[in-house]
């Protein structure tokens, strides 16, 4: 990847400083590029600016970018933050471009870049993947489509949050695509690391020792070297949340209908991920969708060391 000057952008834009947003925006301001973070939340503002950045409360006031970035929950929060009252469109100068790192579905994503378009702005789909360390670090992977005068302006800001940047197309869509498939098994590949847990603990076994064999066996995943560590340790914090794979399998369930194309495999991870917010972790990190099987079959599962302390539950 070519490195461009930070200085051919005057400022950044970032909409959205969840963990993704924040890590991003970070990261970006890190390596020299003058970045406002947007959030409809203080304490997320306020931790922007004690580093040294620059935040607004509305997208509407980030008329001064050269490029904003979306990082947003969903499809509902990127239409409100492009074209809603306070919305981006009409704000921003012709020419400026948004880089829609939100999970859509693919006929949105290409719907935006039509509308963006229209109003004289640019659009890369650019869904991202690594987690909120990676985004801190500036080490995303992103997968993205666009055309080569949208790749070119974007440059410089991804190469601050970026160790990988996948060039899919040269239209809107490409990228939410590919997005999707990584989706589809990120969400199976945690479901699945629940359930062989759920089914080693029922068994008998000691979860300790099921992660240290899966973890060095064919069965492995990088989801379940990922995950389980937070179910041995009974932390459900959420680094990425149940409700996002009930969003993101929705979207998977959704486009296999746009297209005619079964997904029963992915259908059901969607069944349990919806299981567990209903079940009331639906905030919980991903991890959690084990307790529906705690729920089912009365397994116990490994303690927080402060719970097991207590004498509390799981």
């Amino acid at each position: 990847m070519s490195h461009s000057s930070p200085q051919r952008i005057s400022r950044v834009g970032v909409v959205g400083l969840g963990a993704m947003g924040m890590g991003t925006a970070l990261a970006l301001h890190q390596r020299g590029l003058t970045v406002t973070g947007c959030d409809v939340s203080a304490d997320a503002r306020d931790t922007f600016v004690a580093h040294g950045g620059n935040s607004v409360a509305s997208p509407a006031e980030l008329d001064d970018c050269d490029i904003v970035v979306l990082l947003v929950v969903n499809g509902e929060q990127v239409e409100q933050v492009l074209f809603g009252e306070q919305g981006l469109v009409g704000k921003l100068a012709p020419g400026s471009l948004v880089l829609q790192c939100a999970t859509v579905a693919p006929s949105q994503a290409r719907g935006l870049g039509e509308r963006l378009a229209g109003a004289g702005l640019a659009m890369l789909d650019a869904p991202v993947s690594g987690g909120a360390g990676k985004a801190r670090s500036g080490e995303l992977s992103v997968m993205a489509s666009g055309d080569a005068a949208a790749f070119d302006k974007a440059q410089p800001v991804l190469d601050a949050m970026a160790a990988t940047v996948h060039r899919l197309g040269d239209t809107p869509g490409v990228g939410s695509s590919m997005k999707l498939v990584n989706q589809l098994l990120a969400g199976v590949h945690i479901a699945t690391a629940a359930e062989a847990m759920a089914l080693g603990i029922r068994m008998g076994l000691d979860p300790d020792t099921v992660y240290d064999v899966i973890t060095h066996s064919a069965g492995n995943s990088w989801m379940f070297e990922n995950r389980v560590p937070h179910i041995l340790a009974g932390d459900y914090t959420p680094l990425s949340a149940v409700d996002i794979f009930v969003k993101d399998l929705n979207i998977v369930h959704q486009t296999g209908r746009e297209l005619a194309m079964p997904t029963p495999v992915a259908a059901s991870a969607l069944q349990q991920f919806t299981a567990a917010k209903g079940a009331g972790f639906g905030r919980e990190d991903d991890a959690a969708v084990i307790k529906v099987y705690q729920r089912l079959s009365g397994i116990d599962l490994p303690q927080a060391a402060n719970d097991a302390d207590a004498g509390g539950d799981a």
